[in-house]
């Protein structure tokens, strides 16, 4: 983490927020702080440290801190502990699953769902279904892991997900015996070299990538710039044709050119995270307590936010000449819909 990483952050945030309904701007933030090895009062202590110089920049009709890498429910709720005793009253949302504290108990779930429903929008508008997919997964953290267990409920097949070490691969498709015996290693923070124990069929292959592996559909959900040029070439020989941006940005400039050339449909990050940008903007709306929500209304909810982000994206594309057969249609859509949302927005309130 560094500022150079915050900034792409805050630009693709805003750019995400952008595509909304809702108009809302975008920020990003993070340390270079390691809690590796740390213990948890140390933890705790730089959470508190830095929520005092954070707490000013948040509120309920501020901004928000939300989880992501290295960041989860038990960093949250020093987060919040802090900001609460520095601001004097119980406001504001801090997203994560504790929702006695505060925010929604269907946030960690809404940008993995969404990934899910994006894929399936997707591939409805190329008359298929995800049922029968085989589908590479990068990463094992909260959002890869809800998007393992969402595409298990579209009987999707799939079959990779990876840590710092390297990456898992069953041939015969995660299941959700297999799922929670993924769930479980990394939430006792194991190495997912574990999972062969219990299932030796599969293998684990050290310092290593997924996207060789066969598959119909790659969800990167790792980090930026995780697919460079080599990956690429191993996406499109896998026999990939689909792929969903999970994580912020995860093609470096050769690997896009590449797959651009191969005619891979792109699905932009700032278009597939409408789930969870969704449920983040009506967690400030003191109208809707989430926290009443019954699954199906949580569910219908983000999908109707992935088909409107969907649909405004593919309608920007054709307005500006950009046919719908053409792969990078999603992606031009995305950032044409964000630009001129943003370029208005400024026109209208001026540079402030």
């Amino acid at each position: 983490m560094n500022l150079s990483v915050a900034k792409f952050l805050a630009f693709e945030q805003t750019l995400k927020n952008a595509l909304s309904l809702y108009k809302l701007g975008g920020a990003a933030g993070g340390s270079d702080f390691d809690p590796k090895g740390k213990s948890e009062i140390e933890v705790m202590r730089f959470c508190q440290s830095f929520m005092d110089e954070l707490y000013r920049y948040l509120g309920p009709d501020q901004d928000f801190p939300a989880e992501d890498v290295g960041v989860g429910p038990r960093e949250m709720g020093f987060l919040f502990g802090q900001y609460r005793r520095l601001s004097g009253h119980f406001q504001g949302n801090f997203t994560g699953p504790k929702i006695f504290w505060s925010g929604s108990s269907f946030r960690t779930e809404a940008t993995g769902y969404g990934l899910v429903f994006f894929a399936r929008v997707v591939l409805a508008d190329m008359n298929k279904e995800l049922k029968g997919l085989r589908c590479a997964i990068s990463g094992s953290g909260k959002i890869a892991m809800h998007v393992l267990e969402k595409l298990l409920s579209c009987e999707a097949i799939p079959v990779t997900v990876s840590d710092s070490e390297g990456y898992l691969f069953d041939g015969d498709g995660f299941d959700y015996v297999k799922y929670t015996l993924i769930r479980n290693i990394k939430a006792q923070q194991r190495s997912l070299k574990e999972y062969l124990k219990t299932f030796p069929r599969a293998k684990y292959i050290n310092d290593a990538k997924p996207w060789g592996e066969q598959c119909d559909i790659a969800f990167p959900c790792a980090s930026q710039n995780e697919i460079d040029q080599g990956e690429a070439l191993s996406i499109i020989s896998s026999g990939c044709r689909v792929l969903i941006e999970c994580s912020n940005m995860p093609c470096t400039g050769q690997a896009v050119d590449i797959l651009r050339k191969a005619k891979v449909h792109v699905a932009p990050a700032k278009a597939t995270a409408a789930g969870g940008v969704a449920v983040g903007e009506l967690e400030l709306n003191p109208e809707f307590s989430l926290m009443q929500w019954s699954v199906e209304d949580f569910e219908n909810k983000i999908q109707e936010a992935v088909k409107q982000t969907y649909d405004r994206s593919m309608k920007a594309a054709q307005e500006y000449g950009i046919l719908k057969e053409n792969p990078e249609s999603l992606v031009h859509g995305a950032n044409i819909s964000a630009f001129l949302n943003i370029a208005q927005a400024m026109t209208d309130q001026g540079c402030v």
